[in-house]
Order: structure tokens, then C-alpha cells, then sequence
């Protein structure tokens, strides 16, 4: 059964949250030898700072690995990095010749799915790079939101907010990475349509230093302003000549109607009888008939 705040026991809780396959789980503590190691090429994490490695390779040298790394047994003289790249990587420039592992079998899509939400438990992960996983894991592991969100132990709400930051800007994706704007306001910025309108926004939170309270006022001012309706110019009807206006002022006398002559420039038109009754009709024909 899955447990939904696995996330924050960390990766050995995950380990055994999730099923495989077969419905088996081999998972031991053995020392492997380095050499036999392979890095997954699956890796969501694709740079390591170098001056933390070699900190962390000078700690590993002095305390040794506190936590063994995991992998799977791909044949019987080579294994694959399910969780622990960077301690692997320190491992190797401290000159170890092994390291302690978890050896568990685990099929391509458990073992994404595991380097995956490790990733995602680092503290200098940025709001796109979280957001980036969350959308991997549902396209490359089949996850609902619901599932999602009890896979990663976050709320629901939560998994969909950072999902909602794919839809942004590119260059508002890119100062999110650079934390340039934090998830407060990008999760604002995502409730807008119009990306110009994001990126003008953007450019406001990082030049003025909108709190995110403002910028969320900003928002759904934005989203209650009525769009302003655009009323079609009506082509000018030309003047009446005096003859049309005389043809008027002789019908309105004889039926005792109003009477609309309208006349365009290419000198078609209509003439319109206003009436209020029934009676002002029948008087209408009877004037006719005079």
C-alpha cells in the first residue's frame, strides 16, 4: 500500500512503497565494487556541481558513504544506479574501491520512477525542474494526478500548481530557473491567458519587486476587467434632397404617419411607416383608398 507522505521519510521509505511487478522485492545491503557500477541513462539530473562533489568526496574519504546508494543487478558482473548518482561520483573521486548499495530488482519504468522522486526531494531543486518531473512521471510512468500526488506525498492542489507552470512563457520558465521569481508568483502568473501579458508581468515582479500578494491582486484585476466591446462605425448616410424631404412632409400630412426615407450613396434606400396601433394601420388603408 502506498503510503502518502513517503516523500518526507525519504528514498528508503519509497523503496519499499513501491510494488514491483513480479509482487517481490529483493532489496539487501551489500558492498559493490565501483567498477561495476553504471550510471542510468535515465537520469533526471543532468549537472553536478563540481565543488560539491569534491566536498562531498572530501567528507566520504573521512565518515565514509552514510547512505548506500541503489541499484539494480542488470547481469552478473554489472549493476545500475537506481538512486545515489552524486554520491557514486564523490565515491569515485575519493578513490573508493567500494560502496555500500542497496541491490533491488526493478523494471525500466520502476527504476525511472525511483530516480525521479529521489530527484525531486533535493532542497535546490527550482519550481520548473519539480514541475518538469511531476509532468515525467505522468508521461513516462502513467500517473493520474491523484496517483501522482500520493506517489511524491504532496496535496493534489499542490501537484496541479506546479503542473500549471508548463503552460507559461518560455522566458517566464527561465526566470523561474533562475529564481528570479519565486512559485508564489509563478503559480499568480499562470492564471493569465495571454502570455504577452505574463511577460509584462514578469518583467513588473523583477523590476519592482512585487510581493506576491500584489501580483495576485494584479491578476484578478486583469481577470474582472470587461473587455471592451468594439462598436462598428456605420457609414454615414448622405443628406436627403429637398425633394425626398418634400415627398415626406406630403405623406406624413396625408396619413397622419411618421415617415422614414433612407438613402444610400449609390442611391438605394427604403421608406418606413411608424405606426403605435392597429387603429393608425386601418387608417392607414383608408387613407389609401381615398
Amino acid at each position: 500500500m502506498t503510503k502518502k507522505n513517503a516523500l518526507g521519510k525519504g528514498i528508503g521509505a519509497l523503496l519499499t512503497d513501491i510494488p514491483l511487478e513480479t509482487g517481490k522485492l529483493t532489496l539487501e545491503n551489500i558492498d559493490i565494487d565501483i567498477s561495476k557500477i553504471r550510471a542510468n541513462p535515465d537520469q533526471p539530473r543532468t549537472s553536478f556541481d563540481e565543488t560539491a562533489l569534491d566536498e562531498l568526496a572530501a567528507s566520504i574519504k573521512i565518515h565514509g558513504i552514510i547512505q548506500p546508494l541503489t541499484l539494480r543487478k542488470i547481469d552478473d558482473s554489472e549493476y545500475q544506479i537506481i538512486s545515489g548518482e552524486r554520491r557514486f561520483r564523490a565515491a569515485t573521486i575519493a578513490g573508493l574501491q567500494t560502496v555500500p548499495a542497496y541491490v533491488r530488482t526493478a523494471s525500466d519504468t520502476e527504476t525511472l520512477e525511483m530516480a525521479l522522486i529521489e530527484n525531486i526531494q533535493r532542497e535546490d531543486l527550482d519550481a520548473m525542474e519539480i514541475a518538469f518531473t511531476y509532468e515525467r512521471l505522468m508521461n513516462e510512468c502513467g500517473f493520474t494526478h491523484e496517483q501522482l500526488s500520493e506517489r511524491v506525498g504532496k496535496k493534489r492542489t499542490t501537484v496541479s500548481n506546479y503542473l500549471r507552470l508548463l503552460t507559461l512563457d518560455s522566458p517566464v520558465q527561465q526566470a523561474i530557473r533562475e529564481k528570479k521569481i519565486s512559485f508564489g508568483h509563478a503559480r499568480a502568473l499562470a492564471g493569465i491567458d495571454s502570455l504577452k501579458m505574463q511577460r509584462k508581468l514578469a518583467e513588473k515582479i523583477i523590476g519592482e519587486g512585487l510581493s506576491v500578494r500584489q501580483v495576485e491582486d494584479l491578476v484578478n484585476k486583469l481577470k474582472n476587467e470587461k473587455p471592451e466591446k468594439k462598436t462598428e462605425k456605420k457609414e454615414a448616410l448622405p443628406e436627403l434632397p429637398e425633394r425626398f424631404c418634400l415627398l415626406v412632409e406630403l405623406l406624413e400630412s396625408k396619413f397622419n404617419n411618421r415617415i422614414n426615407i433612407k438613402r444610400n450613396s449609390s442611391g438605394e434606400g427604403s421608406i418606413t411607416i411608424n405606426y403605435l396601433s392597429d387603429d393608425e394601420i386601418e387608417g392607414f388603408i383608408k387613407n389609401l383608398s381615398v
